[in-house]
């Protein structure tokens, strides 16, 4: 007679037990499905593609086993994965990106240092190019100068291309200037970035201002 503080689980293992063949009853596993309705030493086929249980010769549950995925499910499973990994990568990485911020730099004061170089390397590639945009301006003055000799005559073919080779020389020159005005910005910000980091990273005090 089974107690009355038996455990359902384990009342079912002993119904379903009874119900099986004596050398069945020699397994050490029941395989349980439909709240144990249905049960055997293996899977049976009645249960699967259902959520089924396992259960212990106590009538203990081992493990418990859901329904197979609906391919909404499986979908759901392989973007949760995907976006694992890539958050994973996107850790690795920040971790990489900070331990080479420590080994640059051993104080704040080096961040301003390596700073203050890169400025003043950039600064003095855009007084260059302001000084060859000067000098290419005057160049075509010259041949402006020279044009207006010509006004209701041919012009020579030496002033005309003057006129333009100084025109393609300034042109181009403004765009590497651009070019360099946005790369100083591209530097403060970097050490903008690279200071607050350090700072969040080894509690270093920052100062009012630079």
């Amino acid at each position: 007679m089974v107690s009355n503080n038996k455990p359902a689980a384990g009342l079912a293992f002993l119904l379903a037990a009874l119900a099986l063949p004596a050398a069945a009853q020699q397994s050490n596993k029941l395989y349980c499905c439909d709240g144990g309705r249905i049960c055997a030493d293996s899977l049976p086929v009645q249960c699967r593609g259902k959520a089924f249980r396992i259960l212990d010769d106590k009538g203990n549950v081992i493990k418990e086993v859901g329904p197979p995925l609906t391919p909404e499910q499986k979908a759901q499973l392989v973007l949760e994965e995907k976006q694992r990994k890539e958050a994973e990568e996107k850790l690795k990485e920040q971790r990489r990106k900070d331990q080479a911020l420590l080994d640059t730099y051993a104080t704040l004061e080096d961040i301003d240092i390596a700073q203050r170089k890169a400025e003043s390397d950039i600064n003095l590639a855009i007084k260059d190019i302001e000084t060859k945009i000067e000098a290419s301006k005057k160049k075509r003055k010259k041949f402006e100068d020279e044009a207006e000799f010509y006004k209701k005559n041919t012009m020579p073919a030496e002033v005309a291309k003057g006129l333009g080779e100084a025109d393609h020389e300034i042109k181009t020159q403004q765009e590497l200037l651009a070019v360099k005005r946005g790369d100083l910005q591209t530097i403060k910000t970097k050490y903008d970035t690279d200071r607050k980091r350090y700072i969040e990273l080894t509690g270093a005090r920052p100062r009012a201002s630079r």
